[in-house]
C-alpha cells in the first residue's frame, strides 16, 4: 500500500430499499476531508446486498470536488461487517477518473484502497490509501 491520500469525517444522507427479495439497500453519504493537503467535499451512493457470514458487499459511484470547482469521479466495490452498537465497517478499492489538469489530476487512474467506518448515529471516518 502507498501513502494514506485522504481522510474525511461524513454523515449519511439517505437510504431506501431497493428490493426486499435480497434485499438490496442503497445508502447516499457527503464527507468534507483533505486530499493530501486539499481540502475536498465527496459526495457518493452505494448499493448494498447481504453475504454469507453477517457481511455485506457494496458497490458504488461519487465524486470529490475542490471549493474551486475541480472534479474527480469514481467508482469501486467493499466488503462491510457489521459491529457493536450498529456500526458498520467498510473496507475495499476506488478507482478514479478525471480530466482535471490542476489539483487533482493524480487521481486520474489512480486506485485507492479504503476504510469507511460507519457509528449508529450514520457518523462516517473515511481514510484512503493510494495502491501503487
Amino acid at each position: 500500500m502507498g501513502d494514506l491520500i485522504f481522510e474525511g469525517r461524513g454523515k449519511t444522507t439517505g437510504k431506501r430499499v431497493l428490493s426486499a427479495e435480497g434485499p438490496k439497500i442503497e445508502v447516499s453519504f457527503a464527507t468534507e476531508g483533505k486530499y493530501k493537503d486539499i481540502e475536498i467535499r465527496e459526495i457518493g451512493t452505494f448499493t448494498a446486498v447481504p453475504r454469507q457470514g453477517d457481511v455485506m458487499f457494496g458497490e458504488g459511484n461519487g465524486i470529490v470536488m475542490t471549493k474551486d470547482g475541480e472534479m474527480a469521479s469514481w467508482s469501486g466495490s467493499g466488503i462491510g461487517r457489521h459491529g457493536q452498537g450498529g456500526k458498520m465497517s467498510w473496507r475495499g478499492a476506488i478507482y478514479y477518473q478525471t480530466a482535471s489538469q490542476g489539483k487533482l489530476a493524480s487521481l486520474n487512474n489512480a486506485v485507492v484502497v479504503f476504510e469507511f467506518d460507519v457509528d449508529a448515529d450514520e457518523n462516517s471516518i473515511e481514510k484512503g490509501w493510494e495502491w501503487k
